[in-house]
């Protein structure tokens, strides 16, 4: 895989280390790093051998918004186009079938946030830091934030955190449902990777089937999405992974599932 300026990527035996690497920026977006994203997430997208992904950042912040120097001069236009881009980038991480591993490793502002609930699953360092702050600088989010969030922690707590531009830590970030898990910070890549690895032992079909029935069933009502998943359910059934499964349980060992 081709290398990037802004990014650091490692196909460590089936596990995706992607990692923002704009350290002296705080690895802030700009469009340069969005554009590189775009390329990569298609490459991570069409190799099988890549089964779960984890994303972080490099140094003490895993991205601390996006460039502002940037967007200080953009029209209504230019801002438009800006968010539709971020947008873009942000629905390709979520909609990968590989599931995807936030390992959130300091500051996570604005659209560092809301990369961060672009992913399936959120870990969280101690030292990380959260907030949307967009009103403070006079705009509002314009990476999905204010979709995502209201999804994630509820109407009134993302009104709060969107309306007031308030920073949280870690601790309130898993208080609220914003994280899964948070640990310290010499241990987060550890557990991050602990998680992949028991995600990447369950049968890969299976788990992207599942990913696509929920975040499917998340946008619509609870008749079509149970139709969908009785769909998928069935779609699985007919697997070699179902019968190797299923196989393993009755004979009380542990499966080794073909992928497909």
């Amino acid at each position: 895989m081709k290398e990037f300026k802004n990014l650091l990527f490692e196909n460590q035996d089936g596990l995706g280390i992607l990692t923002m690497n704009r350290p002296a920026a705080l690895n802030a977006l700009n469009k340069e790093t969005m554009d590189e994203l775009c390329e990569l997430l298609t490459a991570i997208k069409n190799d099988p051998s890549i089964k779960v992904v984890i994303l972080t950042g490099a140094e003490k912040s895993f991205v601390a918004g996006a460039d502002i120097k940037e967007m200080l001069p953009m029209t209504a236009a230019e801002g438009q186009a800006w968010g539709r881009l971020g947008q873009t980038v942000f629905n390709m991480i979520e909609n990968l079938p590989q599931p995807v591993i936030a390992a959130i490793n300091g500051f996570a502002l604005g659209g560092g946030c809301e990369l961060a609930m672009s992913c399936d699953i959120r870990i969280a360092s101690e030292k990380a830091k959260f907030g949307q702050p967009e009103v403070t600088l006079g705009i509002i989010p314009g990476f999905c934030g204010t979709q995502r969030l209201p999804r994630l922690v509820g109407k009134g707590v993302a009104k709060e955190l969107t309306y007031t531009g308030d920073m949280i830590d870690a601790q309130e970030a898993l208080r609220i449902g914003l994280v899964n898990k948070v640990t310290t910070p010499e241990e987060l890549l550890p557990t991050a990777k602990a998680m992949a690895g028991r995600i990447m032992q369950r049968g890969q079909f299976a788990v992207q089937m599942a990913k696509v029935s929920i975040n499917t069933g998340m946008n619509t009502d609870m008749e079509t999405g149970s139709v969908l998943e009785a769909s998928l359910f069935g779609v699985t059934c007919a697997t070699e992974d179902k019968k190797e499964g299923m196989t393993a349980f009755v004979e009380k060992r542990k499966p080794v599932f073909p992928g497909k």
